[in-house]
């Protein structure tokens, strides 16, 4: 864990030496995808428990009936 642990901190320490503009991009390359991915799977798995208790989505033809 300590190997880990001093990755991280040398990482980090890169990072944060590096400019503005240089940070952000490298951050959003990441944390765009990351959290994207994240949101996917979130929305997977509760679509799935939803499932699972008898829950689902109403259909199309059953949204414009109730908007109106």
């Amino acid at each position: 864990m300590d190997r880990v642990a001093s990755w991280w901190d040398g990482f980090e320490l890169w990072l944060a030496g590096l400019p503005f503009v240089p940070q952000v991009a490298l951050v959003l390359v990441v944390m765009v995808p990351l959290c994207a991915g994240v949101a996917w799977l979130l929305d997977r798995a509760l679509a799935g428990v939803l499932a699972a208790v008898g829950r689902r989505e109403p259909a199309a033809s059953e949204r414009k009936t109730e908007d109106r």
